[in-house]
């Protein structure tokens, strides 16, 4: 019988008594009938655990329900679970290995004596759902380590053997139990107090993985799906996933003729005429700012002898993603980043207090290697160009050059209409100098951000090996985040190439380096553009601005000459005089996403006018051709986004 009554904190700041040792369902039902029968777990002094929890001492609680992230990270994990009971109730030998939560998805490793394909995973969902009407209790179940070794040993479960191998010294072992079903859980989530929770999921794909993500462990096959606290959100998603798809900038690469790959260069993208437009145009936007902004544009090699990748600390931390050759019987390196190179350019001369801050800027091609695996169009390669610089200040000036970076990528992404969040990331494990240095530079860094009054969030651990970094996160059209931006300050690499400059007293002192980059890499940022405008980007941008489309061959002459005079003010426009009739010609260009269609007869040349058909209308309208000409030149000037002429 209960008497002693504590206090528990509730996420809203209230205090709520209770009886000493009820569980976290009975407090949910204290404060309401409904959160008793939404709650799914509880989250206590910060630590998620299972509704059946009880309290015996004042904690702060924190219900849990579906309409939370933490509650559908708890959702999609036991999901996982319920995933892998159904192949195992489908398939015979199958070798469970491990599944896990990203983002919206889930999914479970196996191996099977047979491969699975998209056309199994009808299956597997009605099994999975037969399994959720069906409601067998679920526990957990906690056994003496040894003890579970022993089981799964007997039970053959290879894979589970080894990661409870990873984790020698725990006393416990947590096992989900769902009817006669038993699962090793190796990831600390809750379980839910019953799968009449899971309402909206689906399995989305079947392939290959490797065991643990090593490249050198057993080949698994993963199967992947989607969960969600409702069914709207379920087709909202589904319908975000279409149009993503409509969006690939591989199908729209290949579609309106702007890169290409061959299995002669895997994973290095070949720019064609159009795609080679579109870099031209992003790298001369990003020129322009810089130059303004007091930038001087270096170049360095490609590939500089090892020492200098020794030097510069890539060697000890970087080199497995590094390409190496032999020149002259020494081994030179092809560069991953262009950071060494512009630290022997600030050394090559002597520099006064008085030259700072140095500001050099490069569009440097690095070579990275990446697994063939994990290549993805143009958002994963082995090469790439970035839009790198390195600013070299004196300690007081660090600041107001932080904050003119902050300038500069506001000024980039507004142009392209991308919103953006940014996270602060700090030391890793894997660092090199001084943790007070390192103290002192984070310090800096949060200093910048609070007087700038931007939100930010921590990102513990996750700083390059040689300084902690501001990352720029910006928002698509399909509102997925991309790291592009990124703020690097480092002491570490002046005093690695002993650099310095000549103070006020006459005395040598090491300056310290801002890394900043901007688009990042272009070739990515392309990319994250292709998808973000779908193809049909902005008129400034776009590889072709106008397309010019006589009715018959009777409008060649004044067509021409149209094409003339746009092309003497910088226009980009081409001349269509295909046999092909005019409707063709016209959905030709619509699937091109050519930004302006013009149109010319008999009416345009009479009246020495065009007419013009915006890309995605269906109506054109007449313009005096010099009023459209003028029109469309301040619209690229201005690198505008609206473009009604």
């Amino acid at each position: 019988m209960r008497e002693k009554k504590i206090v528990v904190v509730l996420a809203d700041g209230r205090k709520k008594e209770v009886e000493q040792g009820c569980s976290i369902l009975e407090v949910a039902k204290s404060i309401s009938s409904q959160l008793g029968k939404e709650a799914i777990a509880g989250e206590v002094n910060g630590k998620l655990v299972e509704l059946s929890y009880l309290l015996e001492e004042q904690v702060s609680l924190k219900v849990i329900t579906l309409s939370s992230e933490e509650g559908l990270a708890i959702l999609r994990h036991h999901c996982t679970h319920l995933l892998a009971q159904a192949l195992q109730n489908l398939y015979d030998s199958v070798q469970l290995g491990a599944g896990s939560v990203n983002g919206y998805s889930f999914y479970y490793d196996v191996q099977l004596n047979r491969s699975l394909t998209e056309s199994d995973l009808k299956q597997i969902e009605k099994e999975m759902k037969r399994l959720i009407d069906e409601n067998a209790l679920i526990e957990q179940v906690e056994v003496p380590f040894e003890e579970a070794k022993q089981w799964l040993k007997k039970e053959g479960e290879i894979f589970k053997e080894e990661l409870l191998n990873d984790r020698l010294g725990e006393k416990w072992v947590r096992f989900y139990k769902q009817g006669e079903f038993i699962d090793l859980c190796h990831e600390s989530y809750p379980l839910l107090p019953s799968l009449s929770f899971i309402k909206a999921f689906q399995l989305t794909h079947v392939s290959g993985a490797y065991w643990q993500g090593n490249s050198n462990g057993e080949v698994m096959q993963r199967v992947a799906g989607v969960a969600f606290a409702h069914n709207n959100d379920l087709m909202n998603h589904v319908k975000d996933l279409k149009e993503a798809s409509l969006r690939d900038h591989r199908k729209l690469g290949k579609q309106l003729e702007l890169f290409m790959f061959s299995e002669e260069c895997p994973g290095m993208p070949l720019y064609l005429p159009k795609g080679q437009i579109l870099r031209n145009e992003l790298e001369q936007f990003s020129r322009e700012i810089q130059l303004e902004a007091g930038y001087k544009e270096v170049r360095t090699p490609s590939m500089m002898n090892q020492r200098l990748w020794k030097q510069s600390g890539h060697w000890e931390h970087y080199q497995e993603n590094m390409y190496f050759s032999e020149v002259d019987q020494e081994m030179f390196a092809l560069k991953p980043m262009n950071c060494p190179g512009h630290m022997l350019i600030f050394k090559n001369q002597l520099i006064s207090y008085r030259d700072l801050p140095i500001r050099y800027a490069e569009f440097g091609q690095v070579h990275r290697h990446e697994f063939s695996g994990a290549l993805n169009g143009l958002l994963r390669v082995r090469t790439f160009c970035q839009d790198d610089a390195h600013i070299f200040v004196s300690e007081d000036q660090i600041e107001s050059e932080i904050k003119g970076v902050f300038a500069l990528i506001e000024v980039m992404y507004r142009t392209f209409g991308f919103e953006y969040f940014i996270e602060l990331s700090t030391r890793p494990q894997d660092f090199m100098g001084s943790e007070q240095l390192w103290r002192s530079s984070e310090r800096g860094l949060k200093k910048v951000l609070d007087d700038l009054e931007l939100p930010y969030q921590v990102n513990e651990g996750d700083g390059a090996f040689y300084g902690p970094k501001i990352d720029f996160h910006i928002k698509d059209a399909l509102n997925r985040n991309h790291q592009c931006a990124t703020i690097q300050l480092d002491f570490q690499m002046p005093e690695k190439f002993d650099l310095s400059y000549i103070n006020e007293e006459n005395e040598r002192v090491r300056p310290v380096v801002i890394h900043r980059a901007i688009y990042g890499s272009i070739d990515r940022f392309l990319a994250i553009l292709i998808e973000h405008y779908a193809g049909a980007f902005p008129v400034w941008l776009s590889p072709v601005q106008i397309e010019i489309i006589p009715i018959s061959s009777a409008h060649f002459e004044y067509g021409l000459w149209l094409k003339q005079e746009l092309k003497k003010v910088g226009i980009r426009v081409e001349f269509n005089q295909s046999d092909e009739k005019l409707g063709y010609k016209i959905r030709t260009a619509q699937l091109l996403k050519v930004p302006y269609v013009v149109i010319v007869g008999d009416e345009e040349i009479k009246n020495k006018s065009v007419n013009v058909r915006k890309y995605g209308e269906k109506q054109s309208k007449m313009v005096d051709f010099e009023v459209f000409s003028q029109e469309i030149l301040r619209f690229i000037q201005e690198r505008s986004l609206n473009v009604n002429v």
